[in-house]
């Protein structure tokens, strides 16, 4: 049997199945088909099922794990079926594992894109389902801006590094700088290095200015140049390795969930590439959440619609790869990593870096979502359930829910203008 990464001979009462390879890949094909309501449902299912009922793993040697991934970009609930897989059957039971896990969202949301390209949506019918849902995803975001910052900005400078990534990201600076200095800046401030960290605020928030002043910068509140008619290509076509290039910088820059890849691949995919509209972007985002997969589907949806059904593959390879890579290279070594002090401040500031630009993809992405008085009504209904029901079907029961709110409206609407 496989040994795991994980303190080897620890917790030795709970043992993993040594199955074979074909049955493990069914398990987690299924755990794929029953994957609803997102990240916390998902861990749930899988906790229940391999630790609580079959003992895979002890209760604290499963929260350990969990707590390493979830300090690791990436999508929790796909690294841990990545990493059960190779308990059980070492580095190909990992790679069945997950791919079995994530195999029923992609093919979904292949099939969906390509109705998407090949139909489009421009009927009353769809149109008026896709507003709804739109306004669901604007909902979904805000509800995690919330959440992931409840948890990540514990304190003032916390705060204020979100704040200037929040500024950085509308100005349209790359990300991986915008970060980096979140990162360095709360790396400082764990080694009460105070003055320094001030510093590097104050200047980032003066060249940011002086940008704005001396360039006379537009914020990217727009569509960008491209068509907004689903049905036709749009005019900037993205290759395979560009999209490949981008779902890896995705599924790198994933802290905290899934939810921080919407402004990686919406500036990508939008601002700074033009390769789809954002009412585009925010169909593909609806589509994932009605789907039984990681929210950061979606991705698939962008390579198809950007670039090619090969372009779907490449972008969808991109965003899972470091999933995979973690785990069957080098979990252990990244366990150790992240037990230091420092990185843990590192990464505390990348994380309240990453709430900054989800709340910029939240405003970009507003005129779009909420246009009219029926996106607001729909916005605000979703947002409000979605903060009082947790169960674990709600994310997609508020999306097919919005959807028909939607069309109901609409419907109103035509009957007494």
């Amino acid at each position: 049997m496989a040994r795991s990464p994980i303190s080897p001979g620890a917790d030795a009462e709970a043992t993993p199945p040594r199955e074979g390879l074909g049955r493990l890949f069914l398990r987690f094909l299924r755990f794929g088909f029953l994957a609803w309501g997102g990240p916390v449902a998902q861990i749930a299912m899988i906790r229940r099922e391999l630790v609580e009922e079959e003992r895979w793993l002890s209760s604290g040697r499963f929260n350990r794990v969990l707590a390493v991934y979830q300090a690791l970009p990436g999508p929790e609930a796909h690294e841990l079926c990545v990493h059960f897989g190779m308990l059980a059957r070492g580095r190909a039971g990992g790679l069945l594992a997950g791919l079995g896990f994530m195999l029923p969202g992609f093919v979904l949301m292949f099939a969906l894109s390509w109705f998407y390209v090949s139909f489009g949506i421009e009927s009353p019918l769809y149109r008026s389902v896709f507003a709804g849902l739109q306004a669901a995803v604007l909902a979904l975001i805000v509800r995690a801006i919330h959440r992931i910052g409840a948890h990540a900005l514990h304190d003032r400078w916390l705060w204020a590094i979100a704040l200037v990534a929040f500024v950085c990201a509308l100005l349209g600076l790359p990300f991986v700088l915008t970060l980096g200095l979140a990162g360095a800046t709360y790396l400082l401030v764990s080694r009460r290095l105070l003055l320094p960290a001030a510093m590097l605020l104050v200047v980032t928030a003066a060249v940011l200015a002086v940008t704005v002043v001396a360039e006379d910068v537009e914020l990217p509140f727009g569509e960008p140049v491209t068509s907004d008619v689903v049905g036709d290509d749009v005019r900037v076509r993205a290759g395979e390795g560009e999209l490949l290039v981008s779902g890896l910088r995705a599924g790198l820059l994933t802290f905290g969930g899934a939810y921080t890849a919407i402004p990686v691949l919406q500036h990508d995919a939008v601002t700074d590439h033009g390769w789809m509209t954002n009412r585009q972007f925010l169909d593909g985002v609806a589509l994932s959440g009605t789907l039984p997969a990681p929210l950061i589907i979606f991705s698939t949806f962008v390579g198809y619609v950007a670039g090619t059904p090969l372009g779907a593959v490449a972008i969808t390879i991109g965003v899972f790869l470091p999933a995979f890579a973690f785990t069957l290279l080098g979990h252990r070594y990244l366990e150790w990593l992240v037990e230091r002090r420092p990185v843990h401040a590192f990464l505390d500031g990348v994380t309240a870096g990453v709430v900054g630009l989800i709340a910029a993809s939240a405003v970009l992405l507003a005129p779009v979502a909420i246009s009219s008085p029926i996106g607001i009504i729909v916005f605000t209904a979703a947002l409000g359930v979605i903060y009082v029901w947790t169960a674990r079907s709600a994310i997609a029961i508020v999306m097919v829910g919005s959807g028909l709110l939607s069309l109901t409206l609409i419907w109103v609407a035509d009957l007494f203008p």
